[in-house]
């Protein structure tokens, strides 16, 4: 089974969530910046199963998190990310590789499913033939496998 996903070496301090929150014009509320500074420590997006697991000891309700989860996403904080198994994933946008056009590829394992980001990883699509692809942006690019501590 695949192990806990490594810590990020930056963490987020109140005052800059307080920040994140001002510039996208919503309320600086506890749970907000609860959710905004644990996923702030991780590499990987979260679900939000794991986000409870984490905050609902430290007395926060199961629904407000995914609440929070959703208005974060929809203010362009967190991308939300849809591996296709009914779970959404949530992480930080952080730098160029997180704001809103720019995307890096993420990798989720069929076995575990652990899901990992892919910031040095770029995948292009090229069109095989002369006709152009029917296609509009793409938005995510998910690659699904198996993970080396699973295999």
């Amino acid at each position: 089974m695949c192990t806990m996903a490594k810590e990020a070496t930056t963490g987020l301090s109140v005052q800059q969530a307080r920040e994140m929150l001002r510039a996208a014009d919503l309320r600086s509320t506890a749970s907000r910046l609860a959710v905004l500074q644990h996923l702030a420590q991780f590499d990987k997006p979260l679900s939000h199963a794991e986000v409870a697991d984490a905050l609902v000891p430290q007395g926060f309700d199961k629904s407000t998190l995914y609440r929070c989860l959703v208005e974060l996403a929809d203010a362009n904080l967190l991308s939300r990310l849809d591996a296709g198994d009914h779970a959404w994933r949530f992480e930080l946008r952080r730098g160029d590789e997180h704001v809103a056009g720019a995307q890096h590829p993420h990798f989720m394992c069929l076995d575990c499913g652990k899901v990992t980001c892919l910031p040095e990883v770029e995948v292009k699509i090229v069109p095989s033939g002369k006709k152009s692809p029917v296609m509009g942006d793409v938005t995510e690019i998910f690659l699904k496998g198996h993970c080396t501590e699973c295999k």
